[in-house]
């Protein structure tokens, strides 16, 4: 074969090759345009690709492995996804060590998962170790780390331990605040959590003002706000 026959050659299989970061933005757009079904089709086409190309457990598959988990989880296939979360943070933790920000997000992520199922004795430790490494790996007052806070004073807020669960809540939205600034929506979102604990235990004189705040931020920036709790 001739060096021009071999570079034709090599450049049709270099066009007819799925490029692995294509396919992880596509994914990446498709899910935050709401189409699930779509992005997890081409996330699932990603996850065999790497998969073939590296190996099982070769650190570039925890992300794939993380992303169609989400999917699944999105979609409330969490059967599904359960098992993607654990390997993906198996190999984190034997790629990156066990400290790791990394390590923390699919700690996070798995616990998401178990409190969703109600599954919150598992979920529990999962969050409290997830909290740790963000500590430890970007400081204590890093926005990480107050969604972690947030997270776990969520399930505490849910099992009805108020007193473990408030200041949770206050440390996350003094985090967020000094981080972010005062009218973030994240920042609005830790207002209406904690507005949401105190209505729980019959304080509505403290509430109120929360949730005037919380809805003073919506107001400012419609586009971003959330009102889901739980971030």
């Amino acid at each position: 074969m001739g060096l021009l026959a071999v570079a034709a050659s090599v450049a049709a299989r270099a066009q007819a090759t799925p490029d692995l970061d294509s396919l992880n933005n596509l994914v990446g757009r498709l899910y935050g345009e709401g189409k699930y079904a779509e992005a997890t089709h081409v996330a699932e086409q990603l996850l065999a690709l790497t998969e073939s190309r590296h190996g099982p457990d070769h650190p570039s598959l925890s992300t794939p492995l993380n992303n169609l988990a989400l999917l699944y989880y999105a979609q409330g296939r969490y059967g599904e996804a359960e098992p993607l979360y654990q390997r993906s943070l198996a190999i984190r933790e034997k790629a990156l060590g066990p400290d790791h920000r990394a390590v923390g997000t699919s700690l996070n992520n798995l616990a998401q998962l178990y409190r969703s199922q109600g599954r919150t004795a598992e979920a529990e430790p999962l969050y409290q170790r997830a909290l740790s490494i963000y500590e430890k790996a970007l400081g204590p007052d890093h926005p990480l780390v107050a969604t972690s806070l947030n997270n776990l004073a969520f399930l505490h807020h849910e099992l009805g331990r108020y007193d473990e669960a408030e200041p949770l809540y206050r440390r996350a939205l003094a985090i967020r605040e000094k981080a972010l600034g005062p009218d973030h929506p994240d920042v609005g979102t830790s207002l209406n959590n904690l507005a949401e604990l105190y209505r729980s235990q019959g304080r509505y004189s403290e509430a109120e003002p929360l949730y005037q705040r919380a809805r003073s931020i919506q107001e400012k920036s419609p586009g971003s706000a959330r009102q889901g709790r739980r971030r």
